[in-house]
């Protein structure tokens, strides 16, 4: 998805979203002042799927490569859990594309915190059991009567908020059309053996904390209150660690500030951006 006139803006969604479902409600009211990108990951959304091990570095490069080939020479990116991880590693290893940062409940500042809810992350690791819980899933969103689904998300996420609005029709069809496609589950389940490994779990691996002294870009950290996976520690530590970075926590919201309080995020993205 593309949009907008003025400096350039990409948006990076997380695990198990596309571009256009992790920023339904954040691309129209930035795109009244930037030109903005936000791009299904390899795998992901509508995008090809090809058999390939999807990684953060992967990841890194079809973004450094998608910008190239749009001729744009820096844009400020916006990432989401993985997607933050993947535009830091897009800041580090290539910092001249970078403008500033927008890191939102991002993987890499610390080991996540680890609960029952979440414990289903190691379960899809073990082979045939991954590919099991995944066809399971698909038939799930399929027969699950609609706010079953949404509660079933919402606890996966920390999310209090209206659910009817945060995961509304649109958004569950979305996710329906997704796990219909067997090459996604291929994908998903690739990214998630790479990143649930013994040494990503400790605290190592996908951790970049001992390198945020090198960004020497405007970053804009925006976590929720109550994400259950990456607790507001470990943006604190991150903010401590960049210099004159900035951190706004959205009382109220879990995993997905973006989508469970708009206003306030957009409201704060964009004074950043501006």
């Amino acid at each position: 998805m593309h949009g907008g006139r003025g400096p350039a803006v990409l948006f990076i969604h997380g695990l198990g979203s596309s571009g256009y479902m992790e920023w339904r409600r954040n691309l129209e009211t930035t795109a009244a002042r930037h030109h903005v990108l936000a791009p299904d990951l390899p795998g992901y959304g509508r995008t090809d799927k090809p058999r390939a091990r999807y990684t953060v570095p992967f990841f890194a490069r079809f973004i450094t490569r998608y910008m190239r080939d749009r001729g744009l020479r820096s844009a400020a990116l916006v990432g989401a859990s993985l997607g933050g991880r993947v535009a830091l590693e897009v800041a580090l290893e290539h910092p001249t594309l970078v403008r500033s940062l927008v890191l939102v409940n991002t993987l890499g500042f610390g080991r996540p915190k680890v609960q029952m809810t979440q414990m289903a992350y190691g379960l899809v690791t073990v082979p045939r059991v991954g590919e099991a819980v995944m066809r399971f899933a698909r038939g799930a969103l399929d027969w699950a009567p609609p706010n079953v689904i949404r509660r079933v998300v919402a606890r996966y996420a920390g999310s209090s908020s209206n659910l009817q609005t945060t995961l509304d029709d649109e958004y569950l069809a979305d996710l329906r059309e997704m796990y219909a496609a067997d090459e996604f589950h291929s994908a998903y389940l690739s990214t998630i053996r790479s990143l649930v490994r013994p040494q990503a779990l400790f605290g190592g691996h996908h951790d970049v904390t001992r390198r945020l002294s090198e960004l020497k870009i405007p970053v804009q950290l925006i976590w929720g209150a109550n994400d259950p996976l990456f607790p507001v520690a470990h943006a604190a530590r991150a903010q401590a660690m960049i210099a004159g970075s900035r951190l706004k926590v959205i009382e109220g919201a879990g995993h997905t500030p973006q989508a469970e309080r708009p206003e306030e995020f957009n409201r704060v993205l964009h004074d950043f951006l501006d």
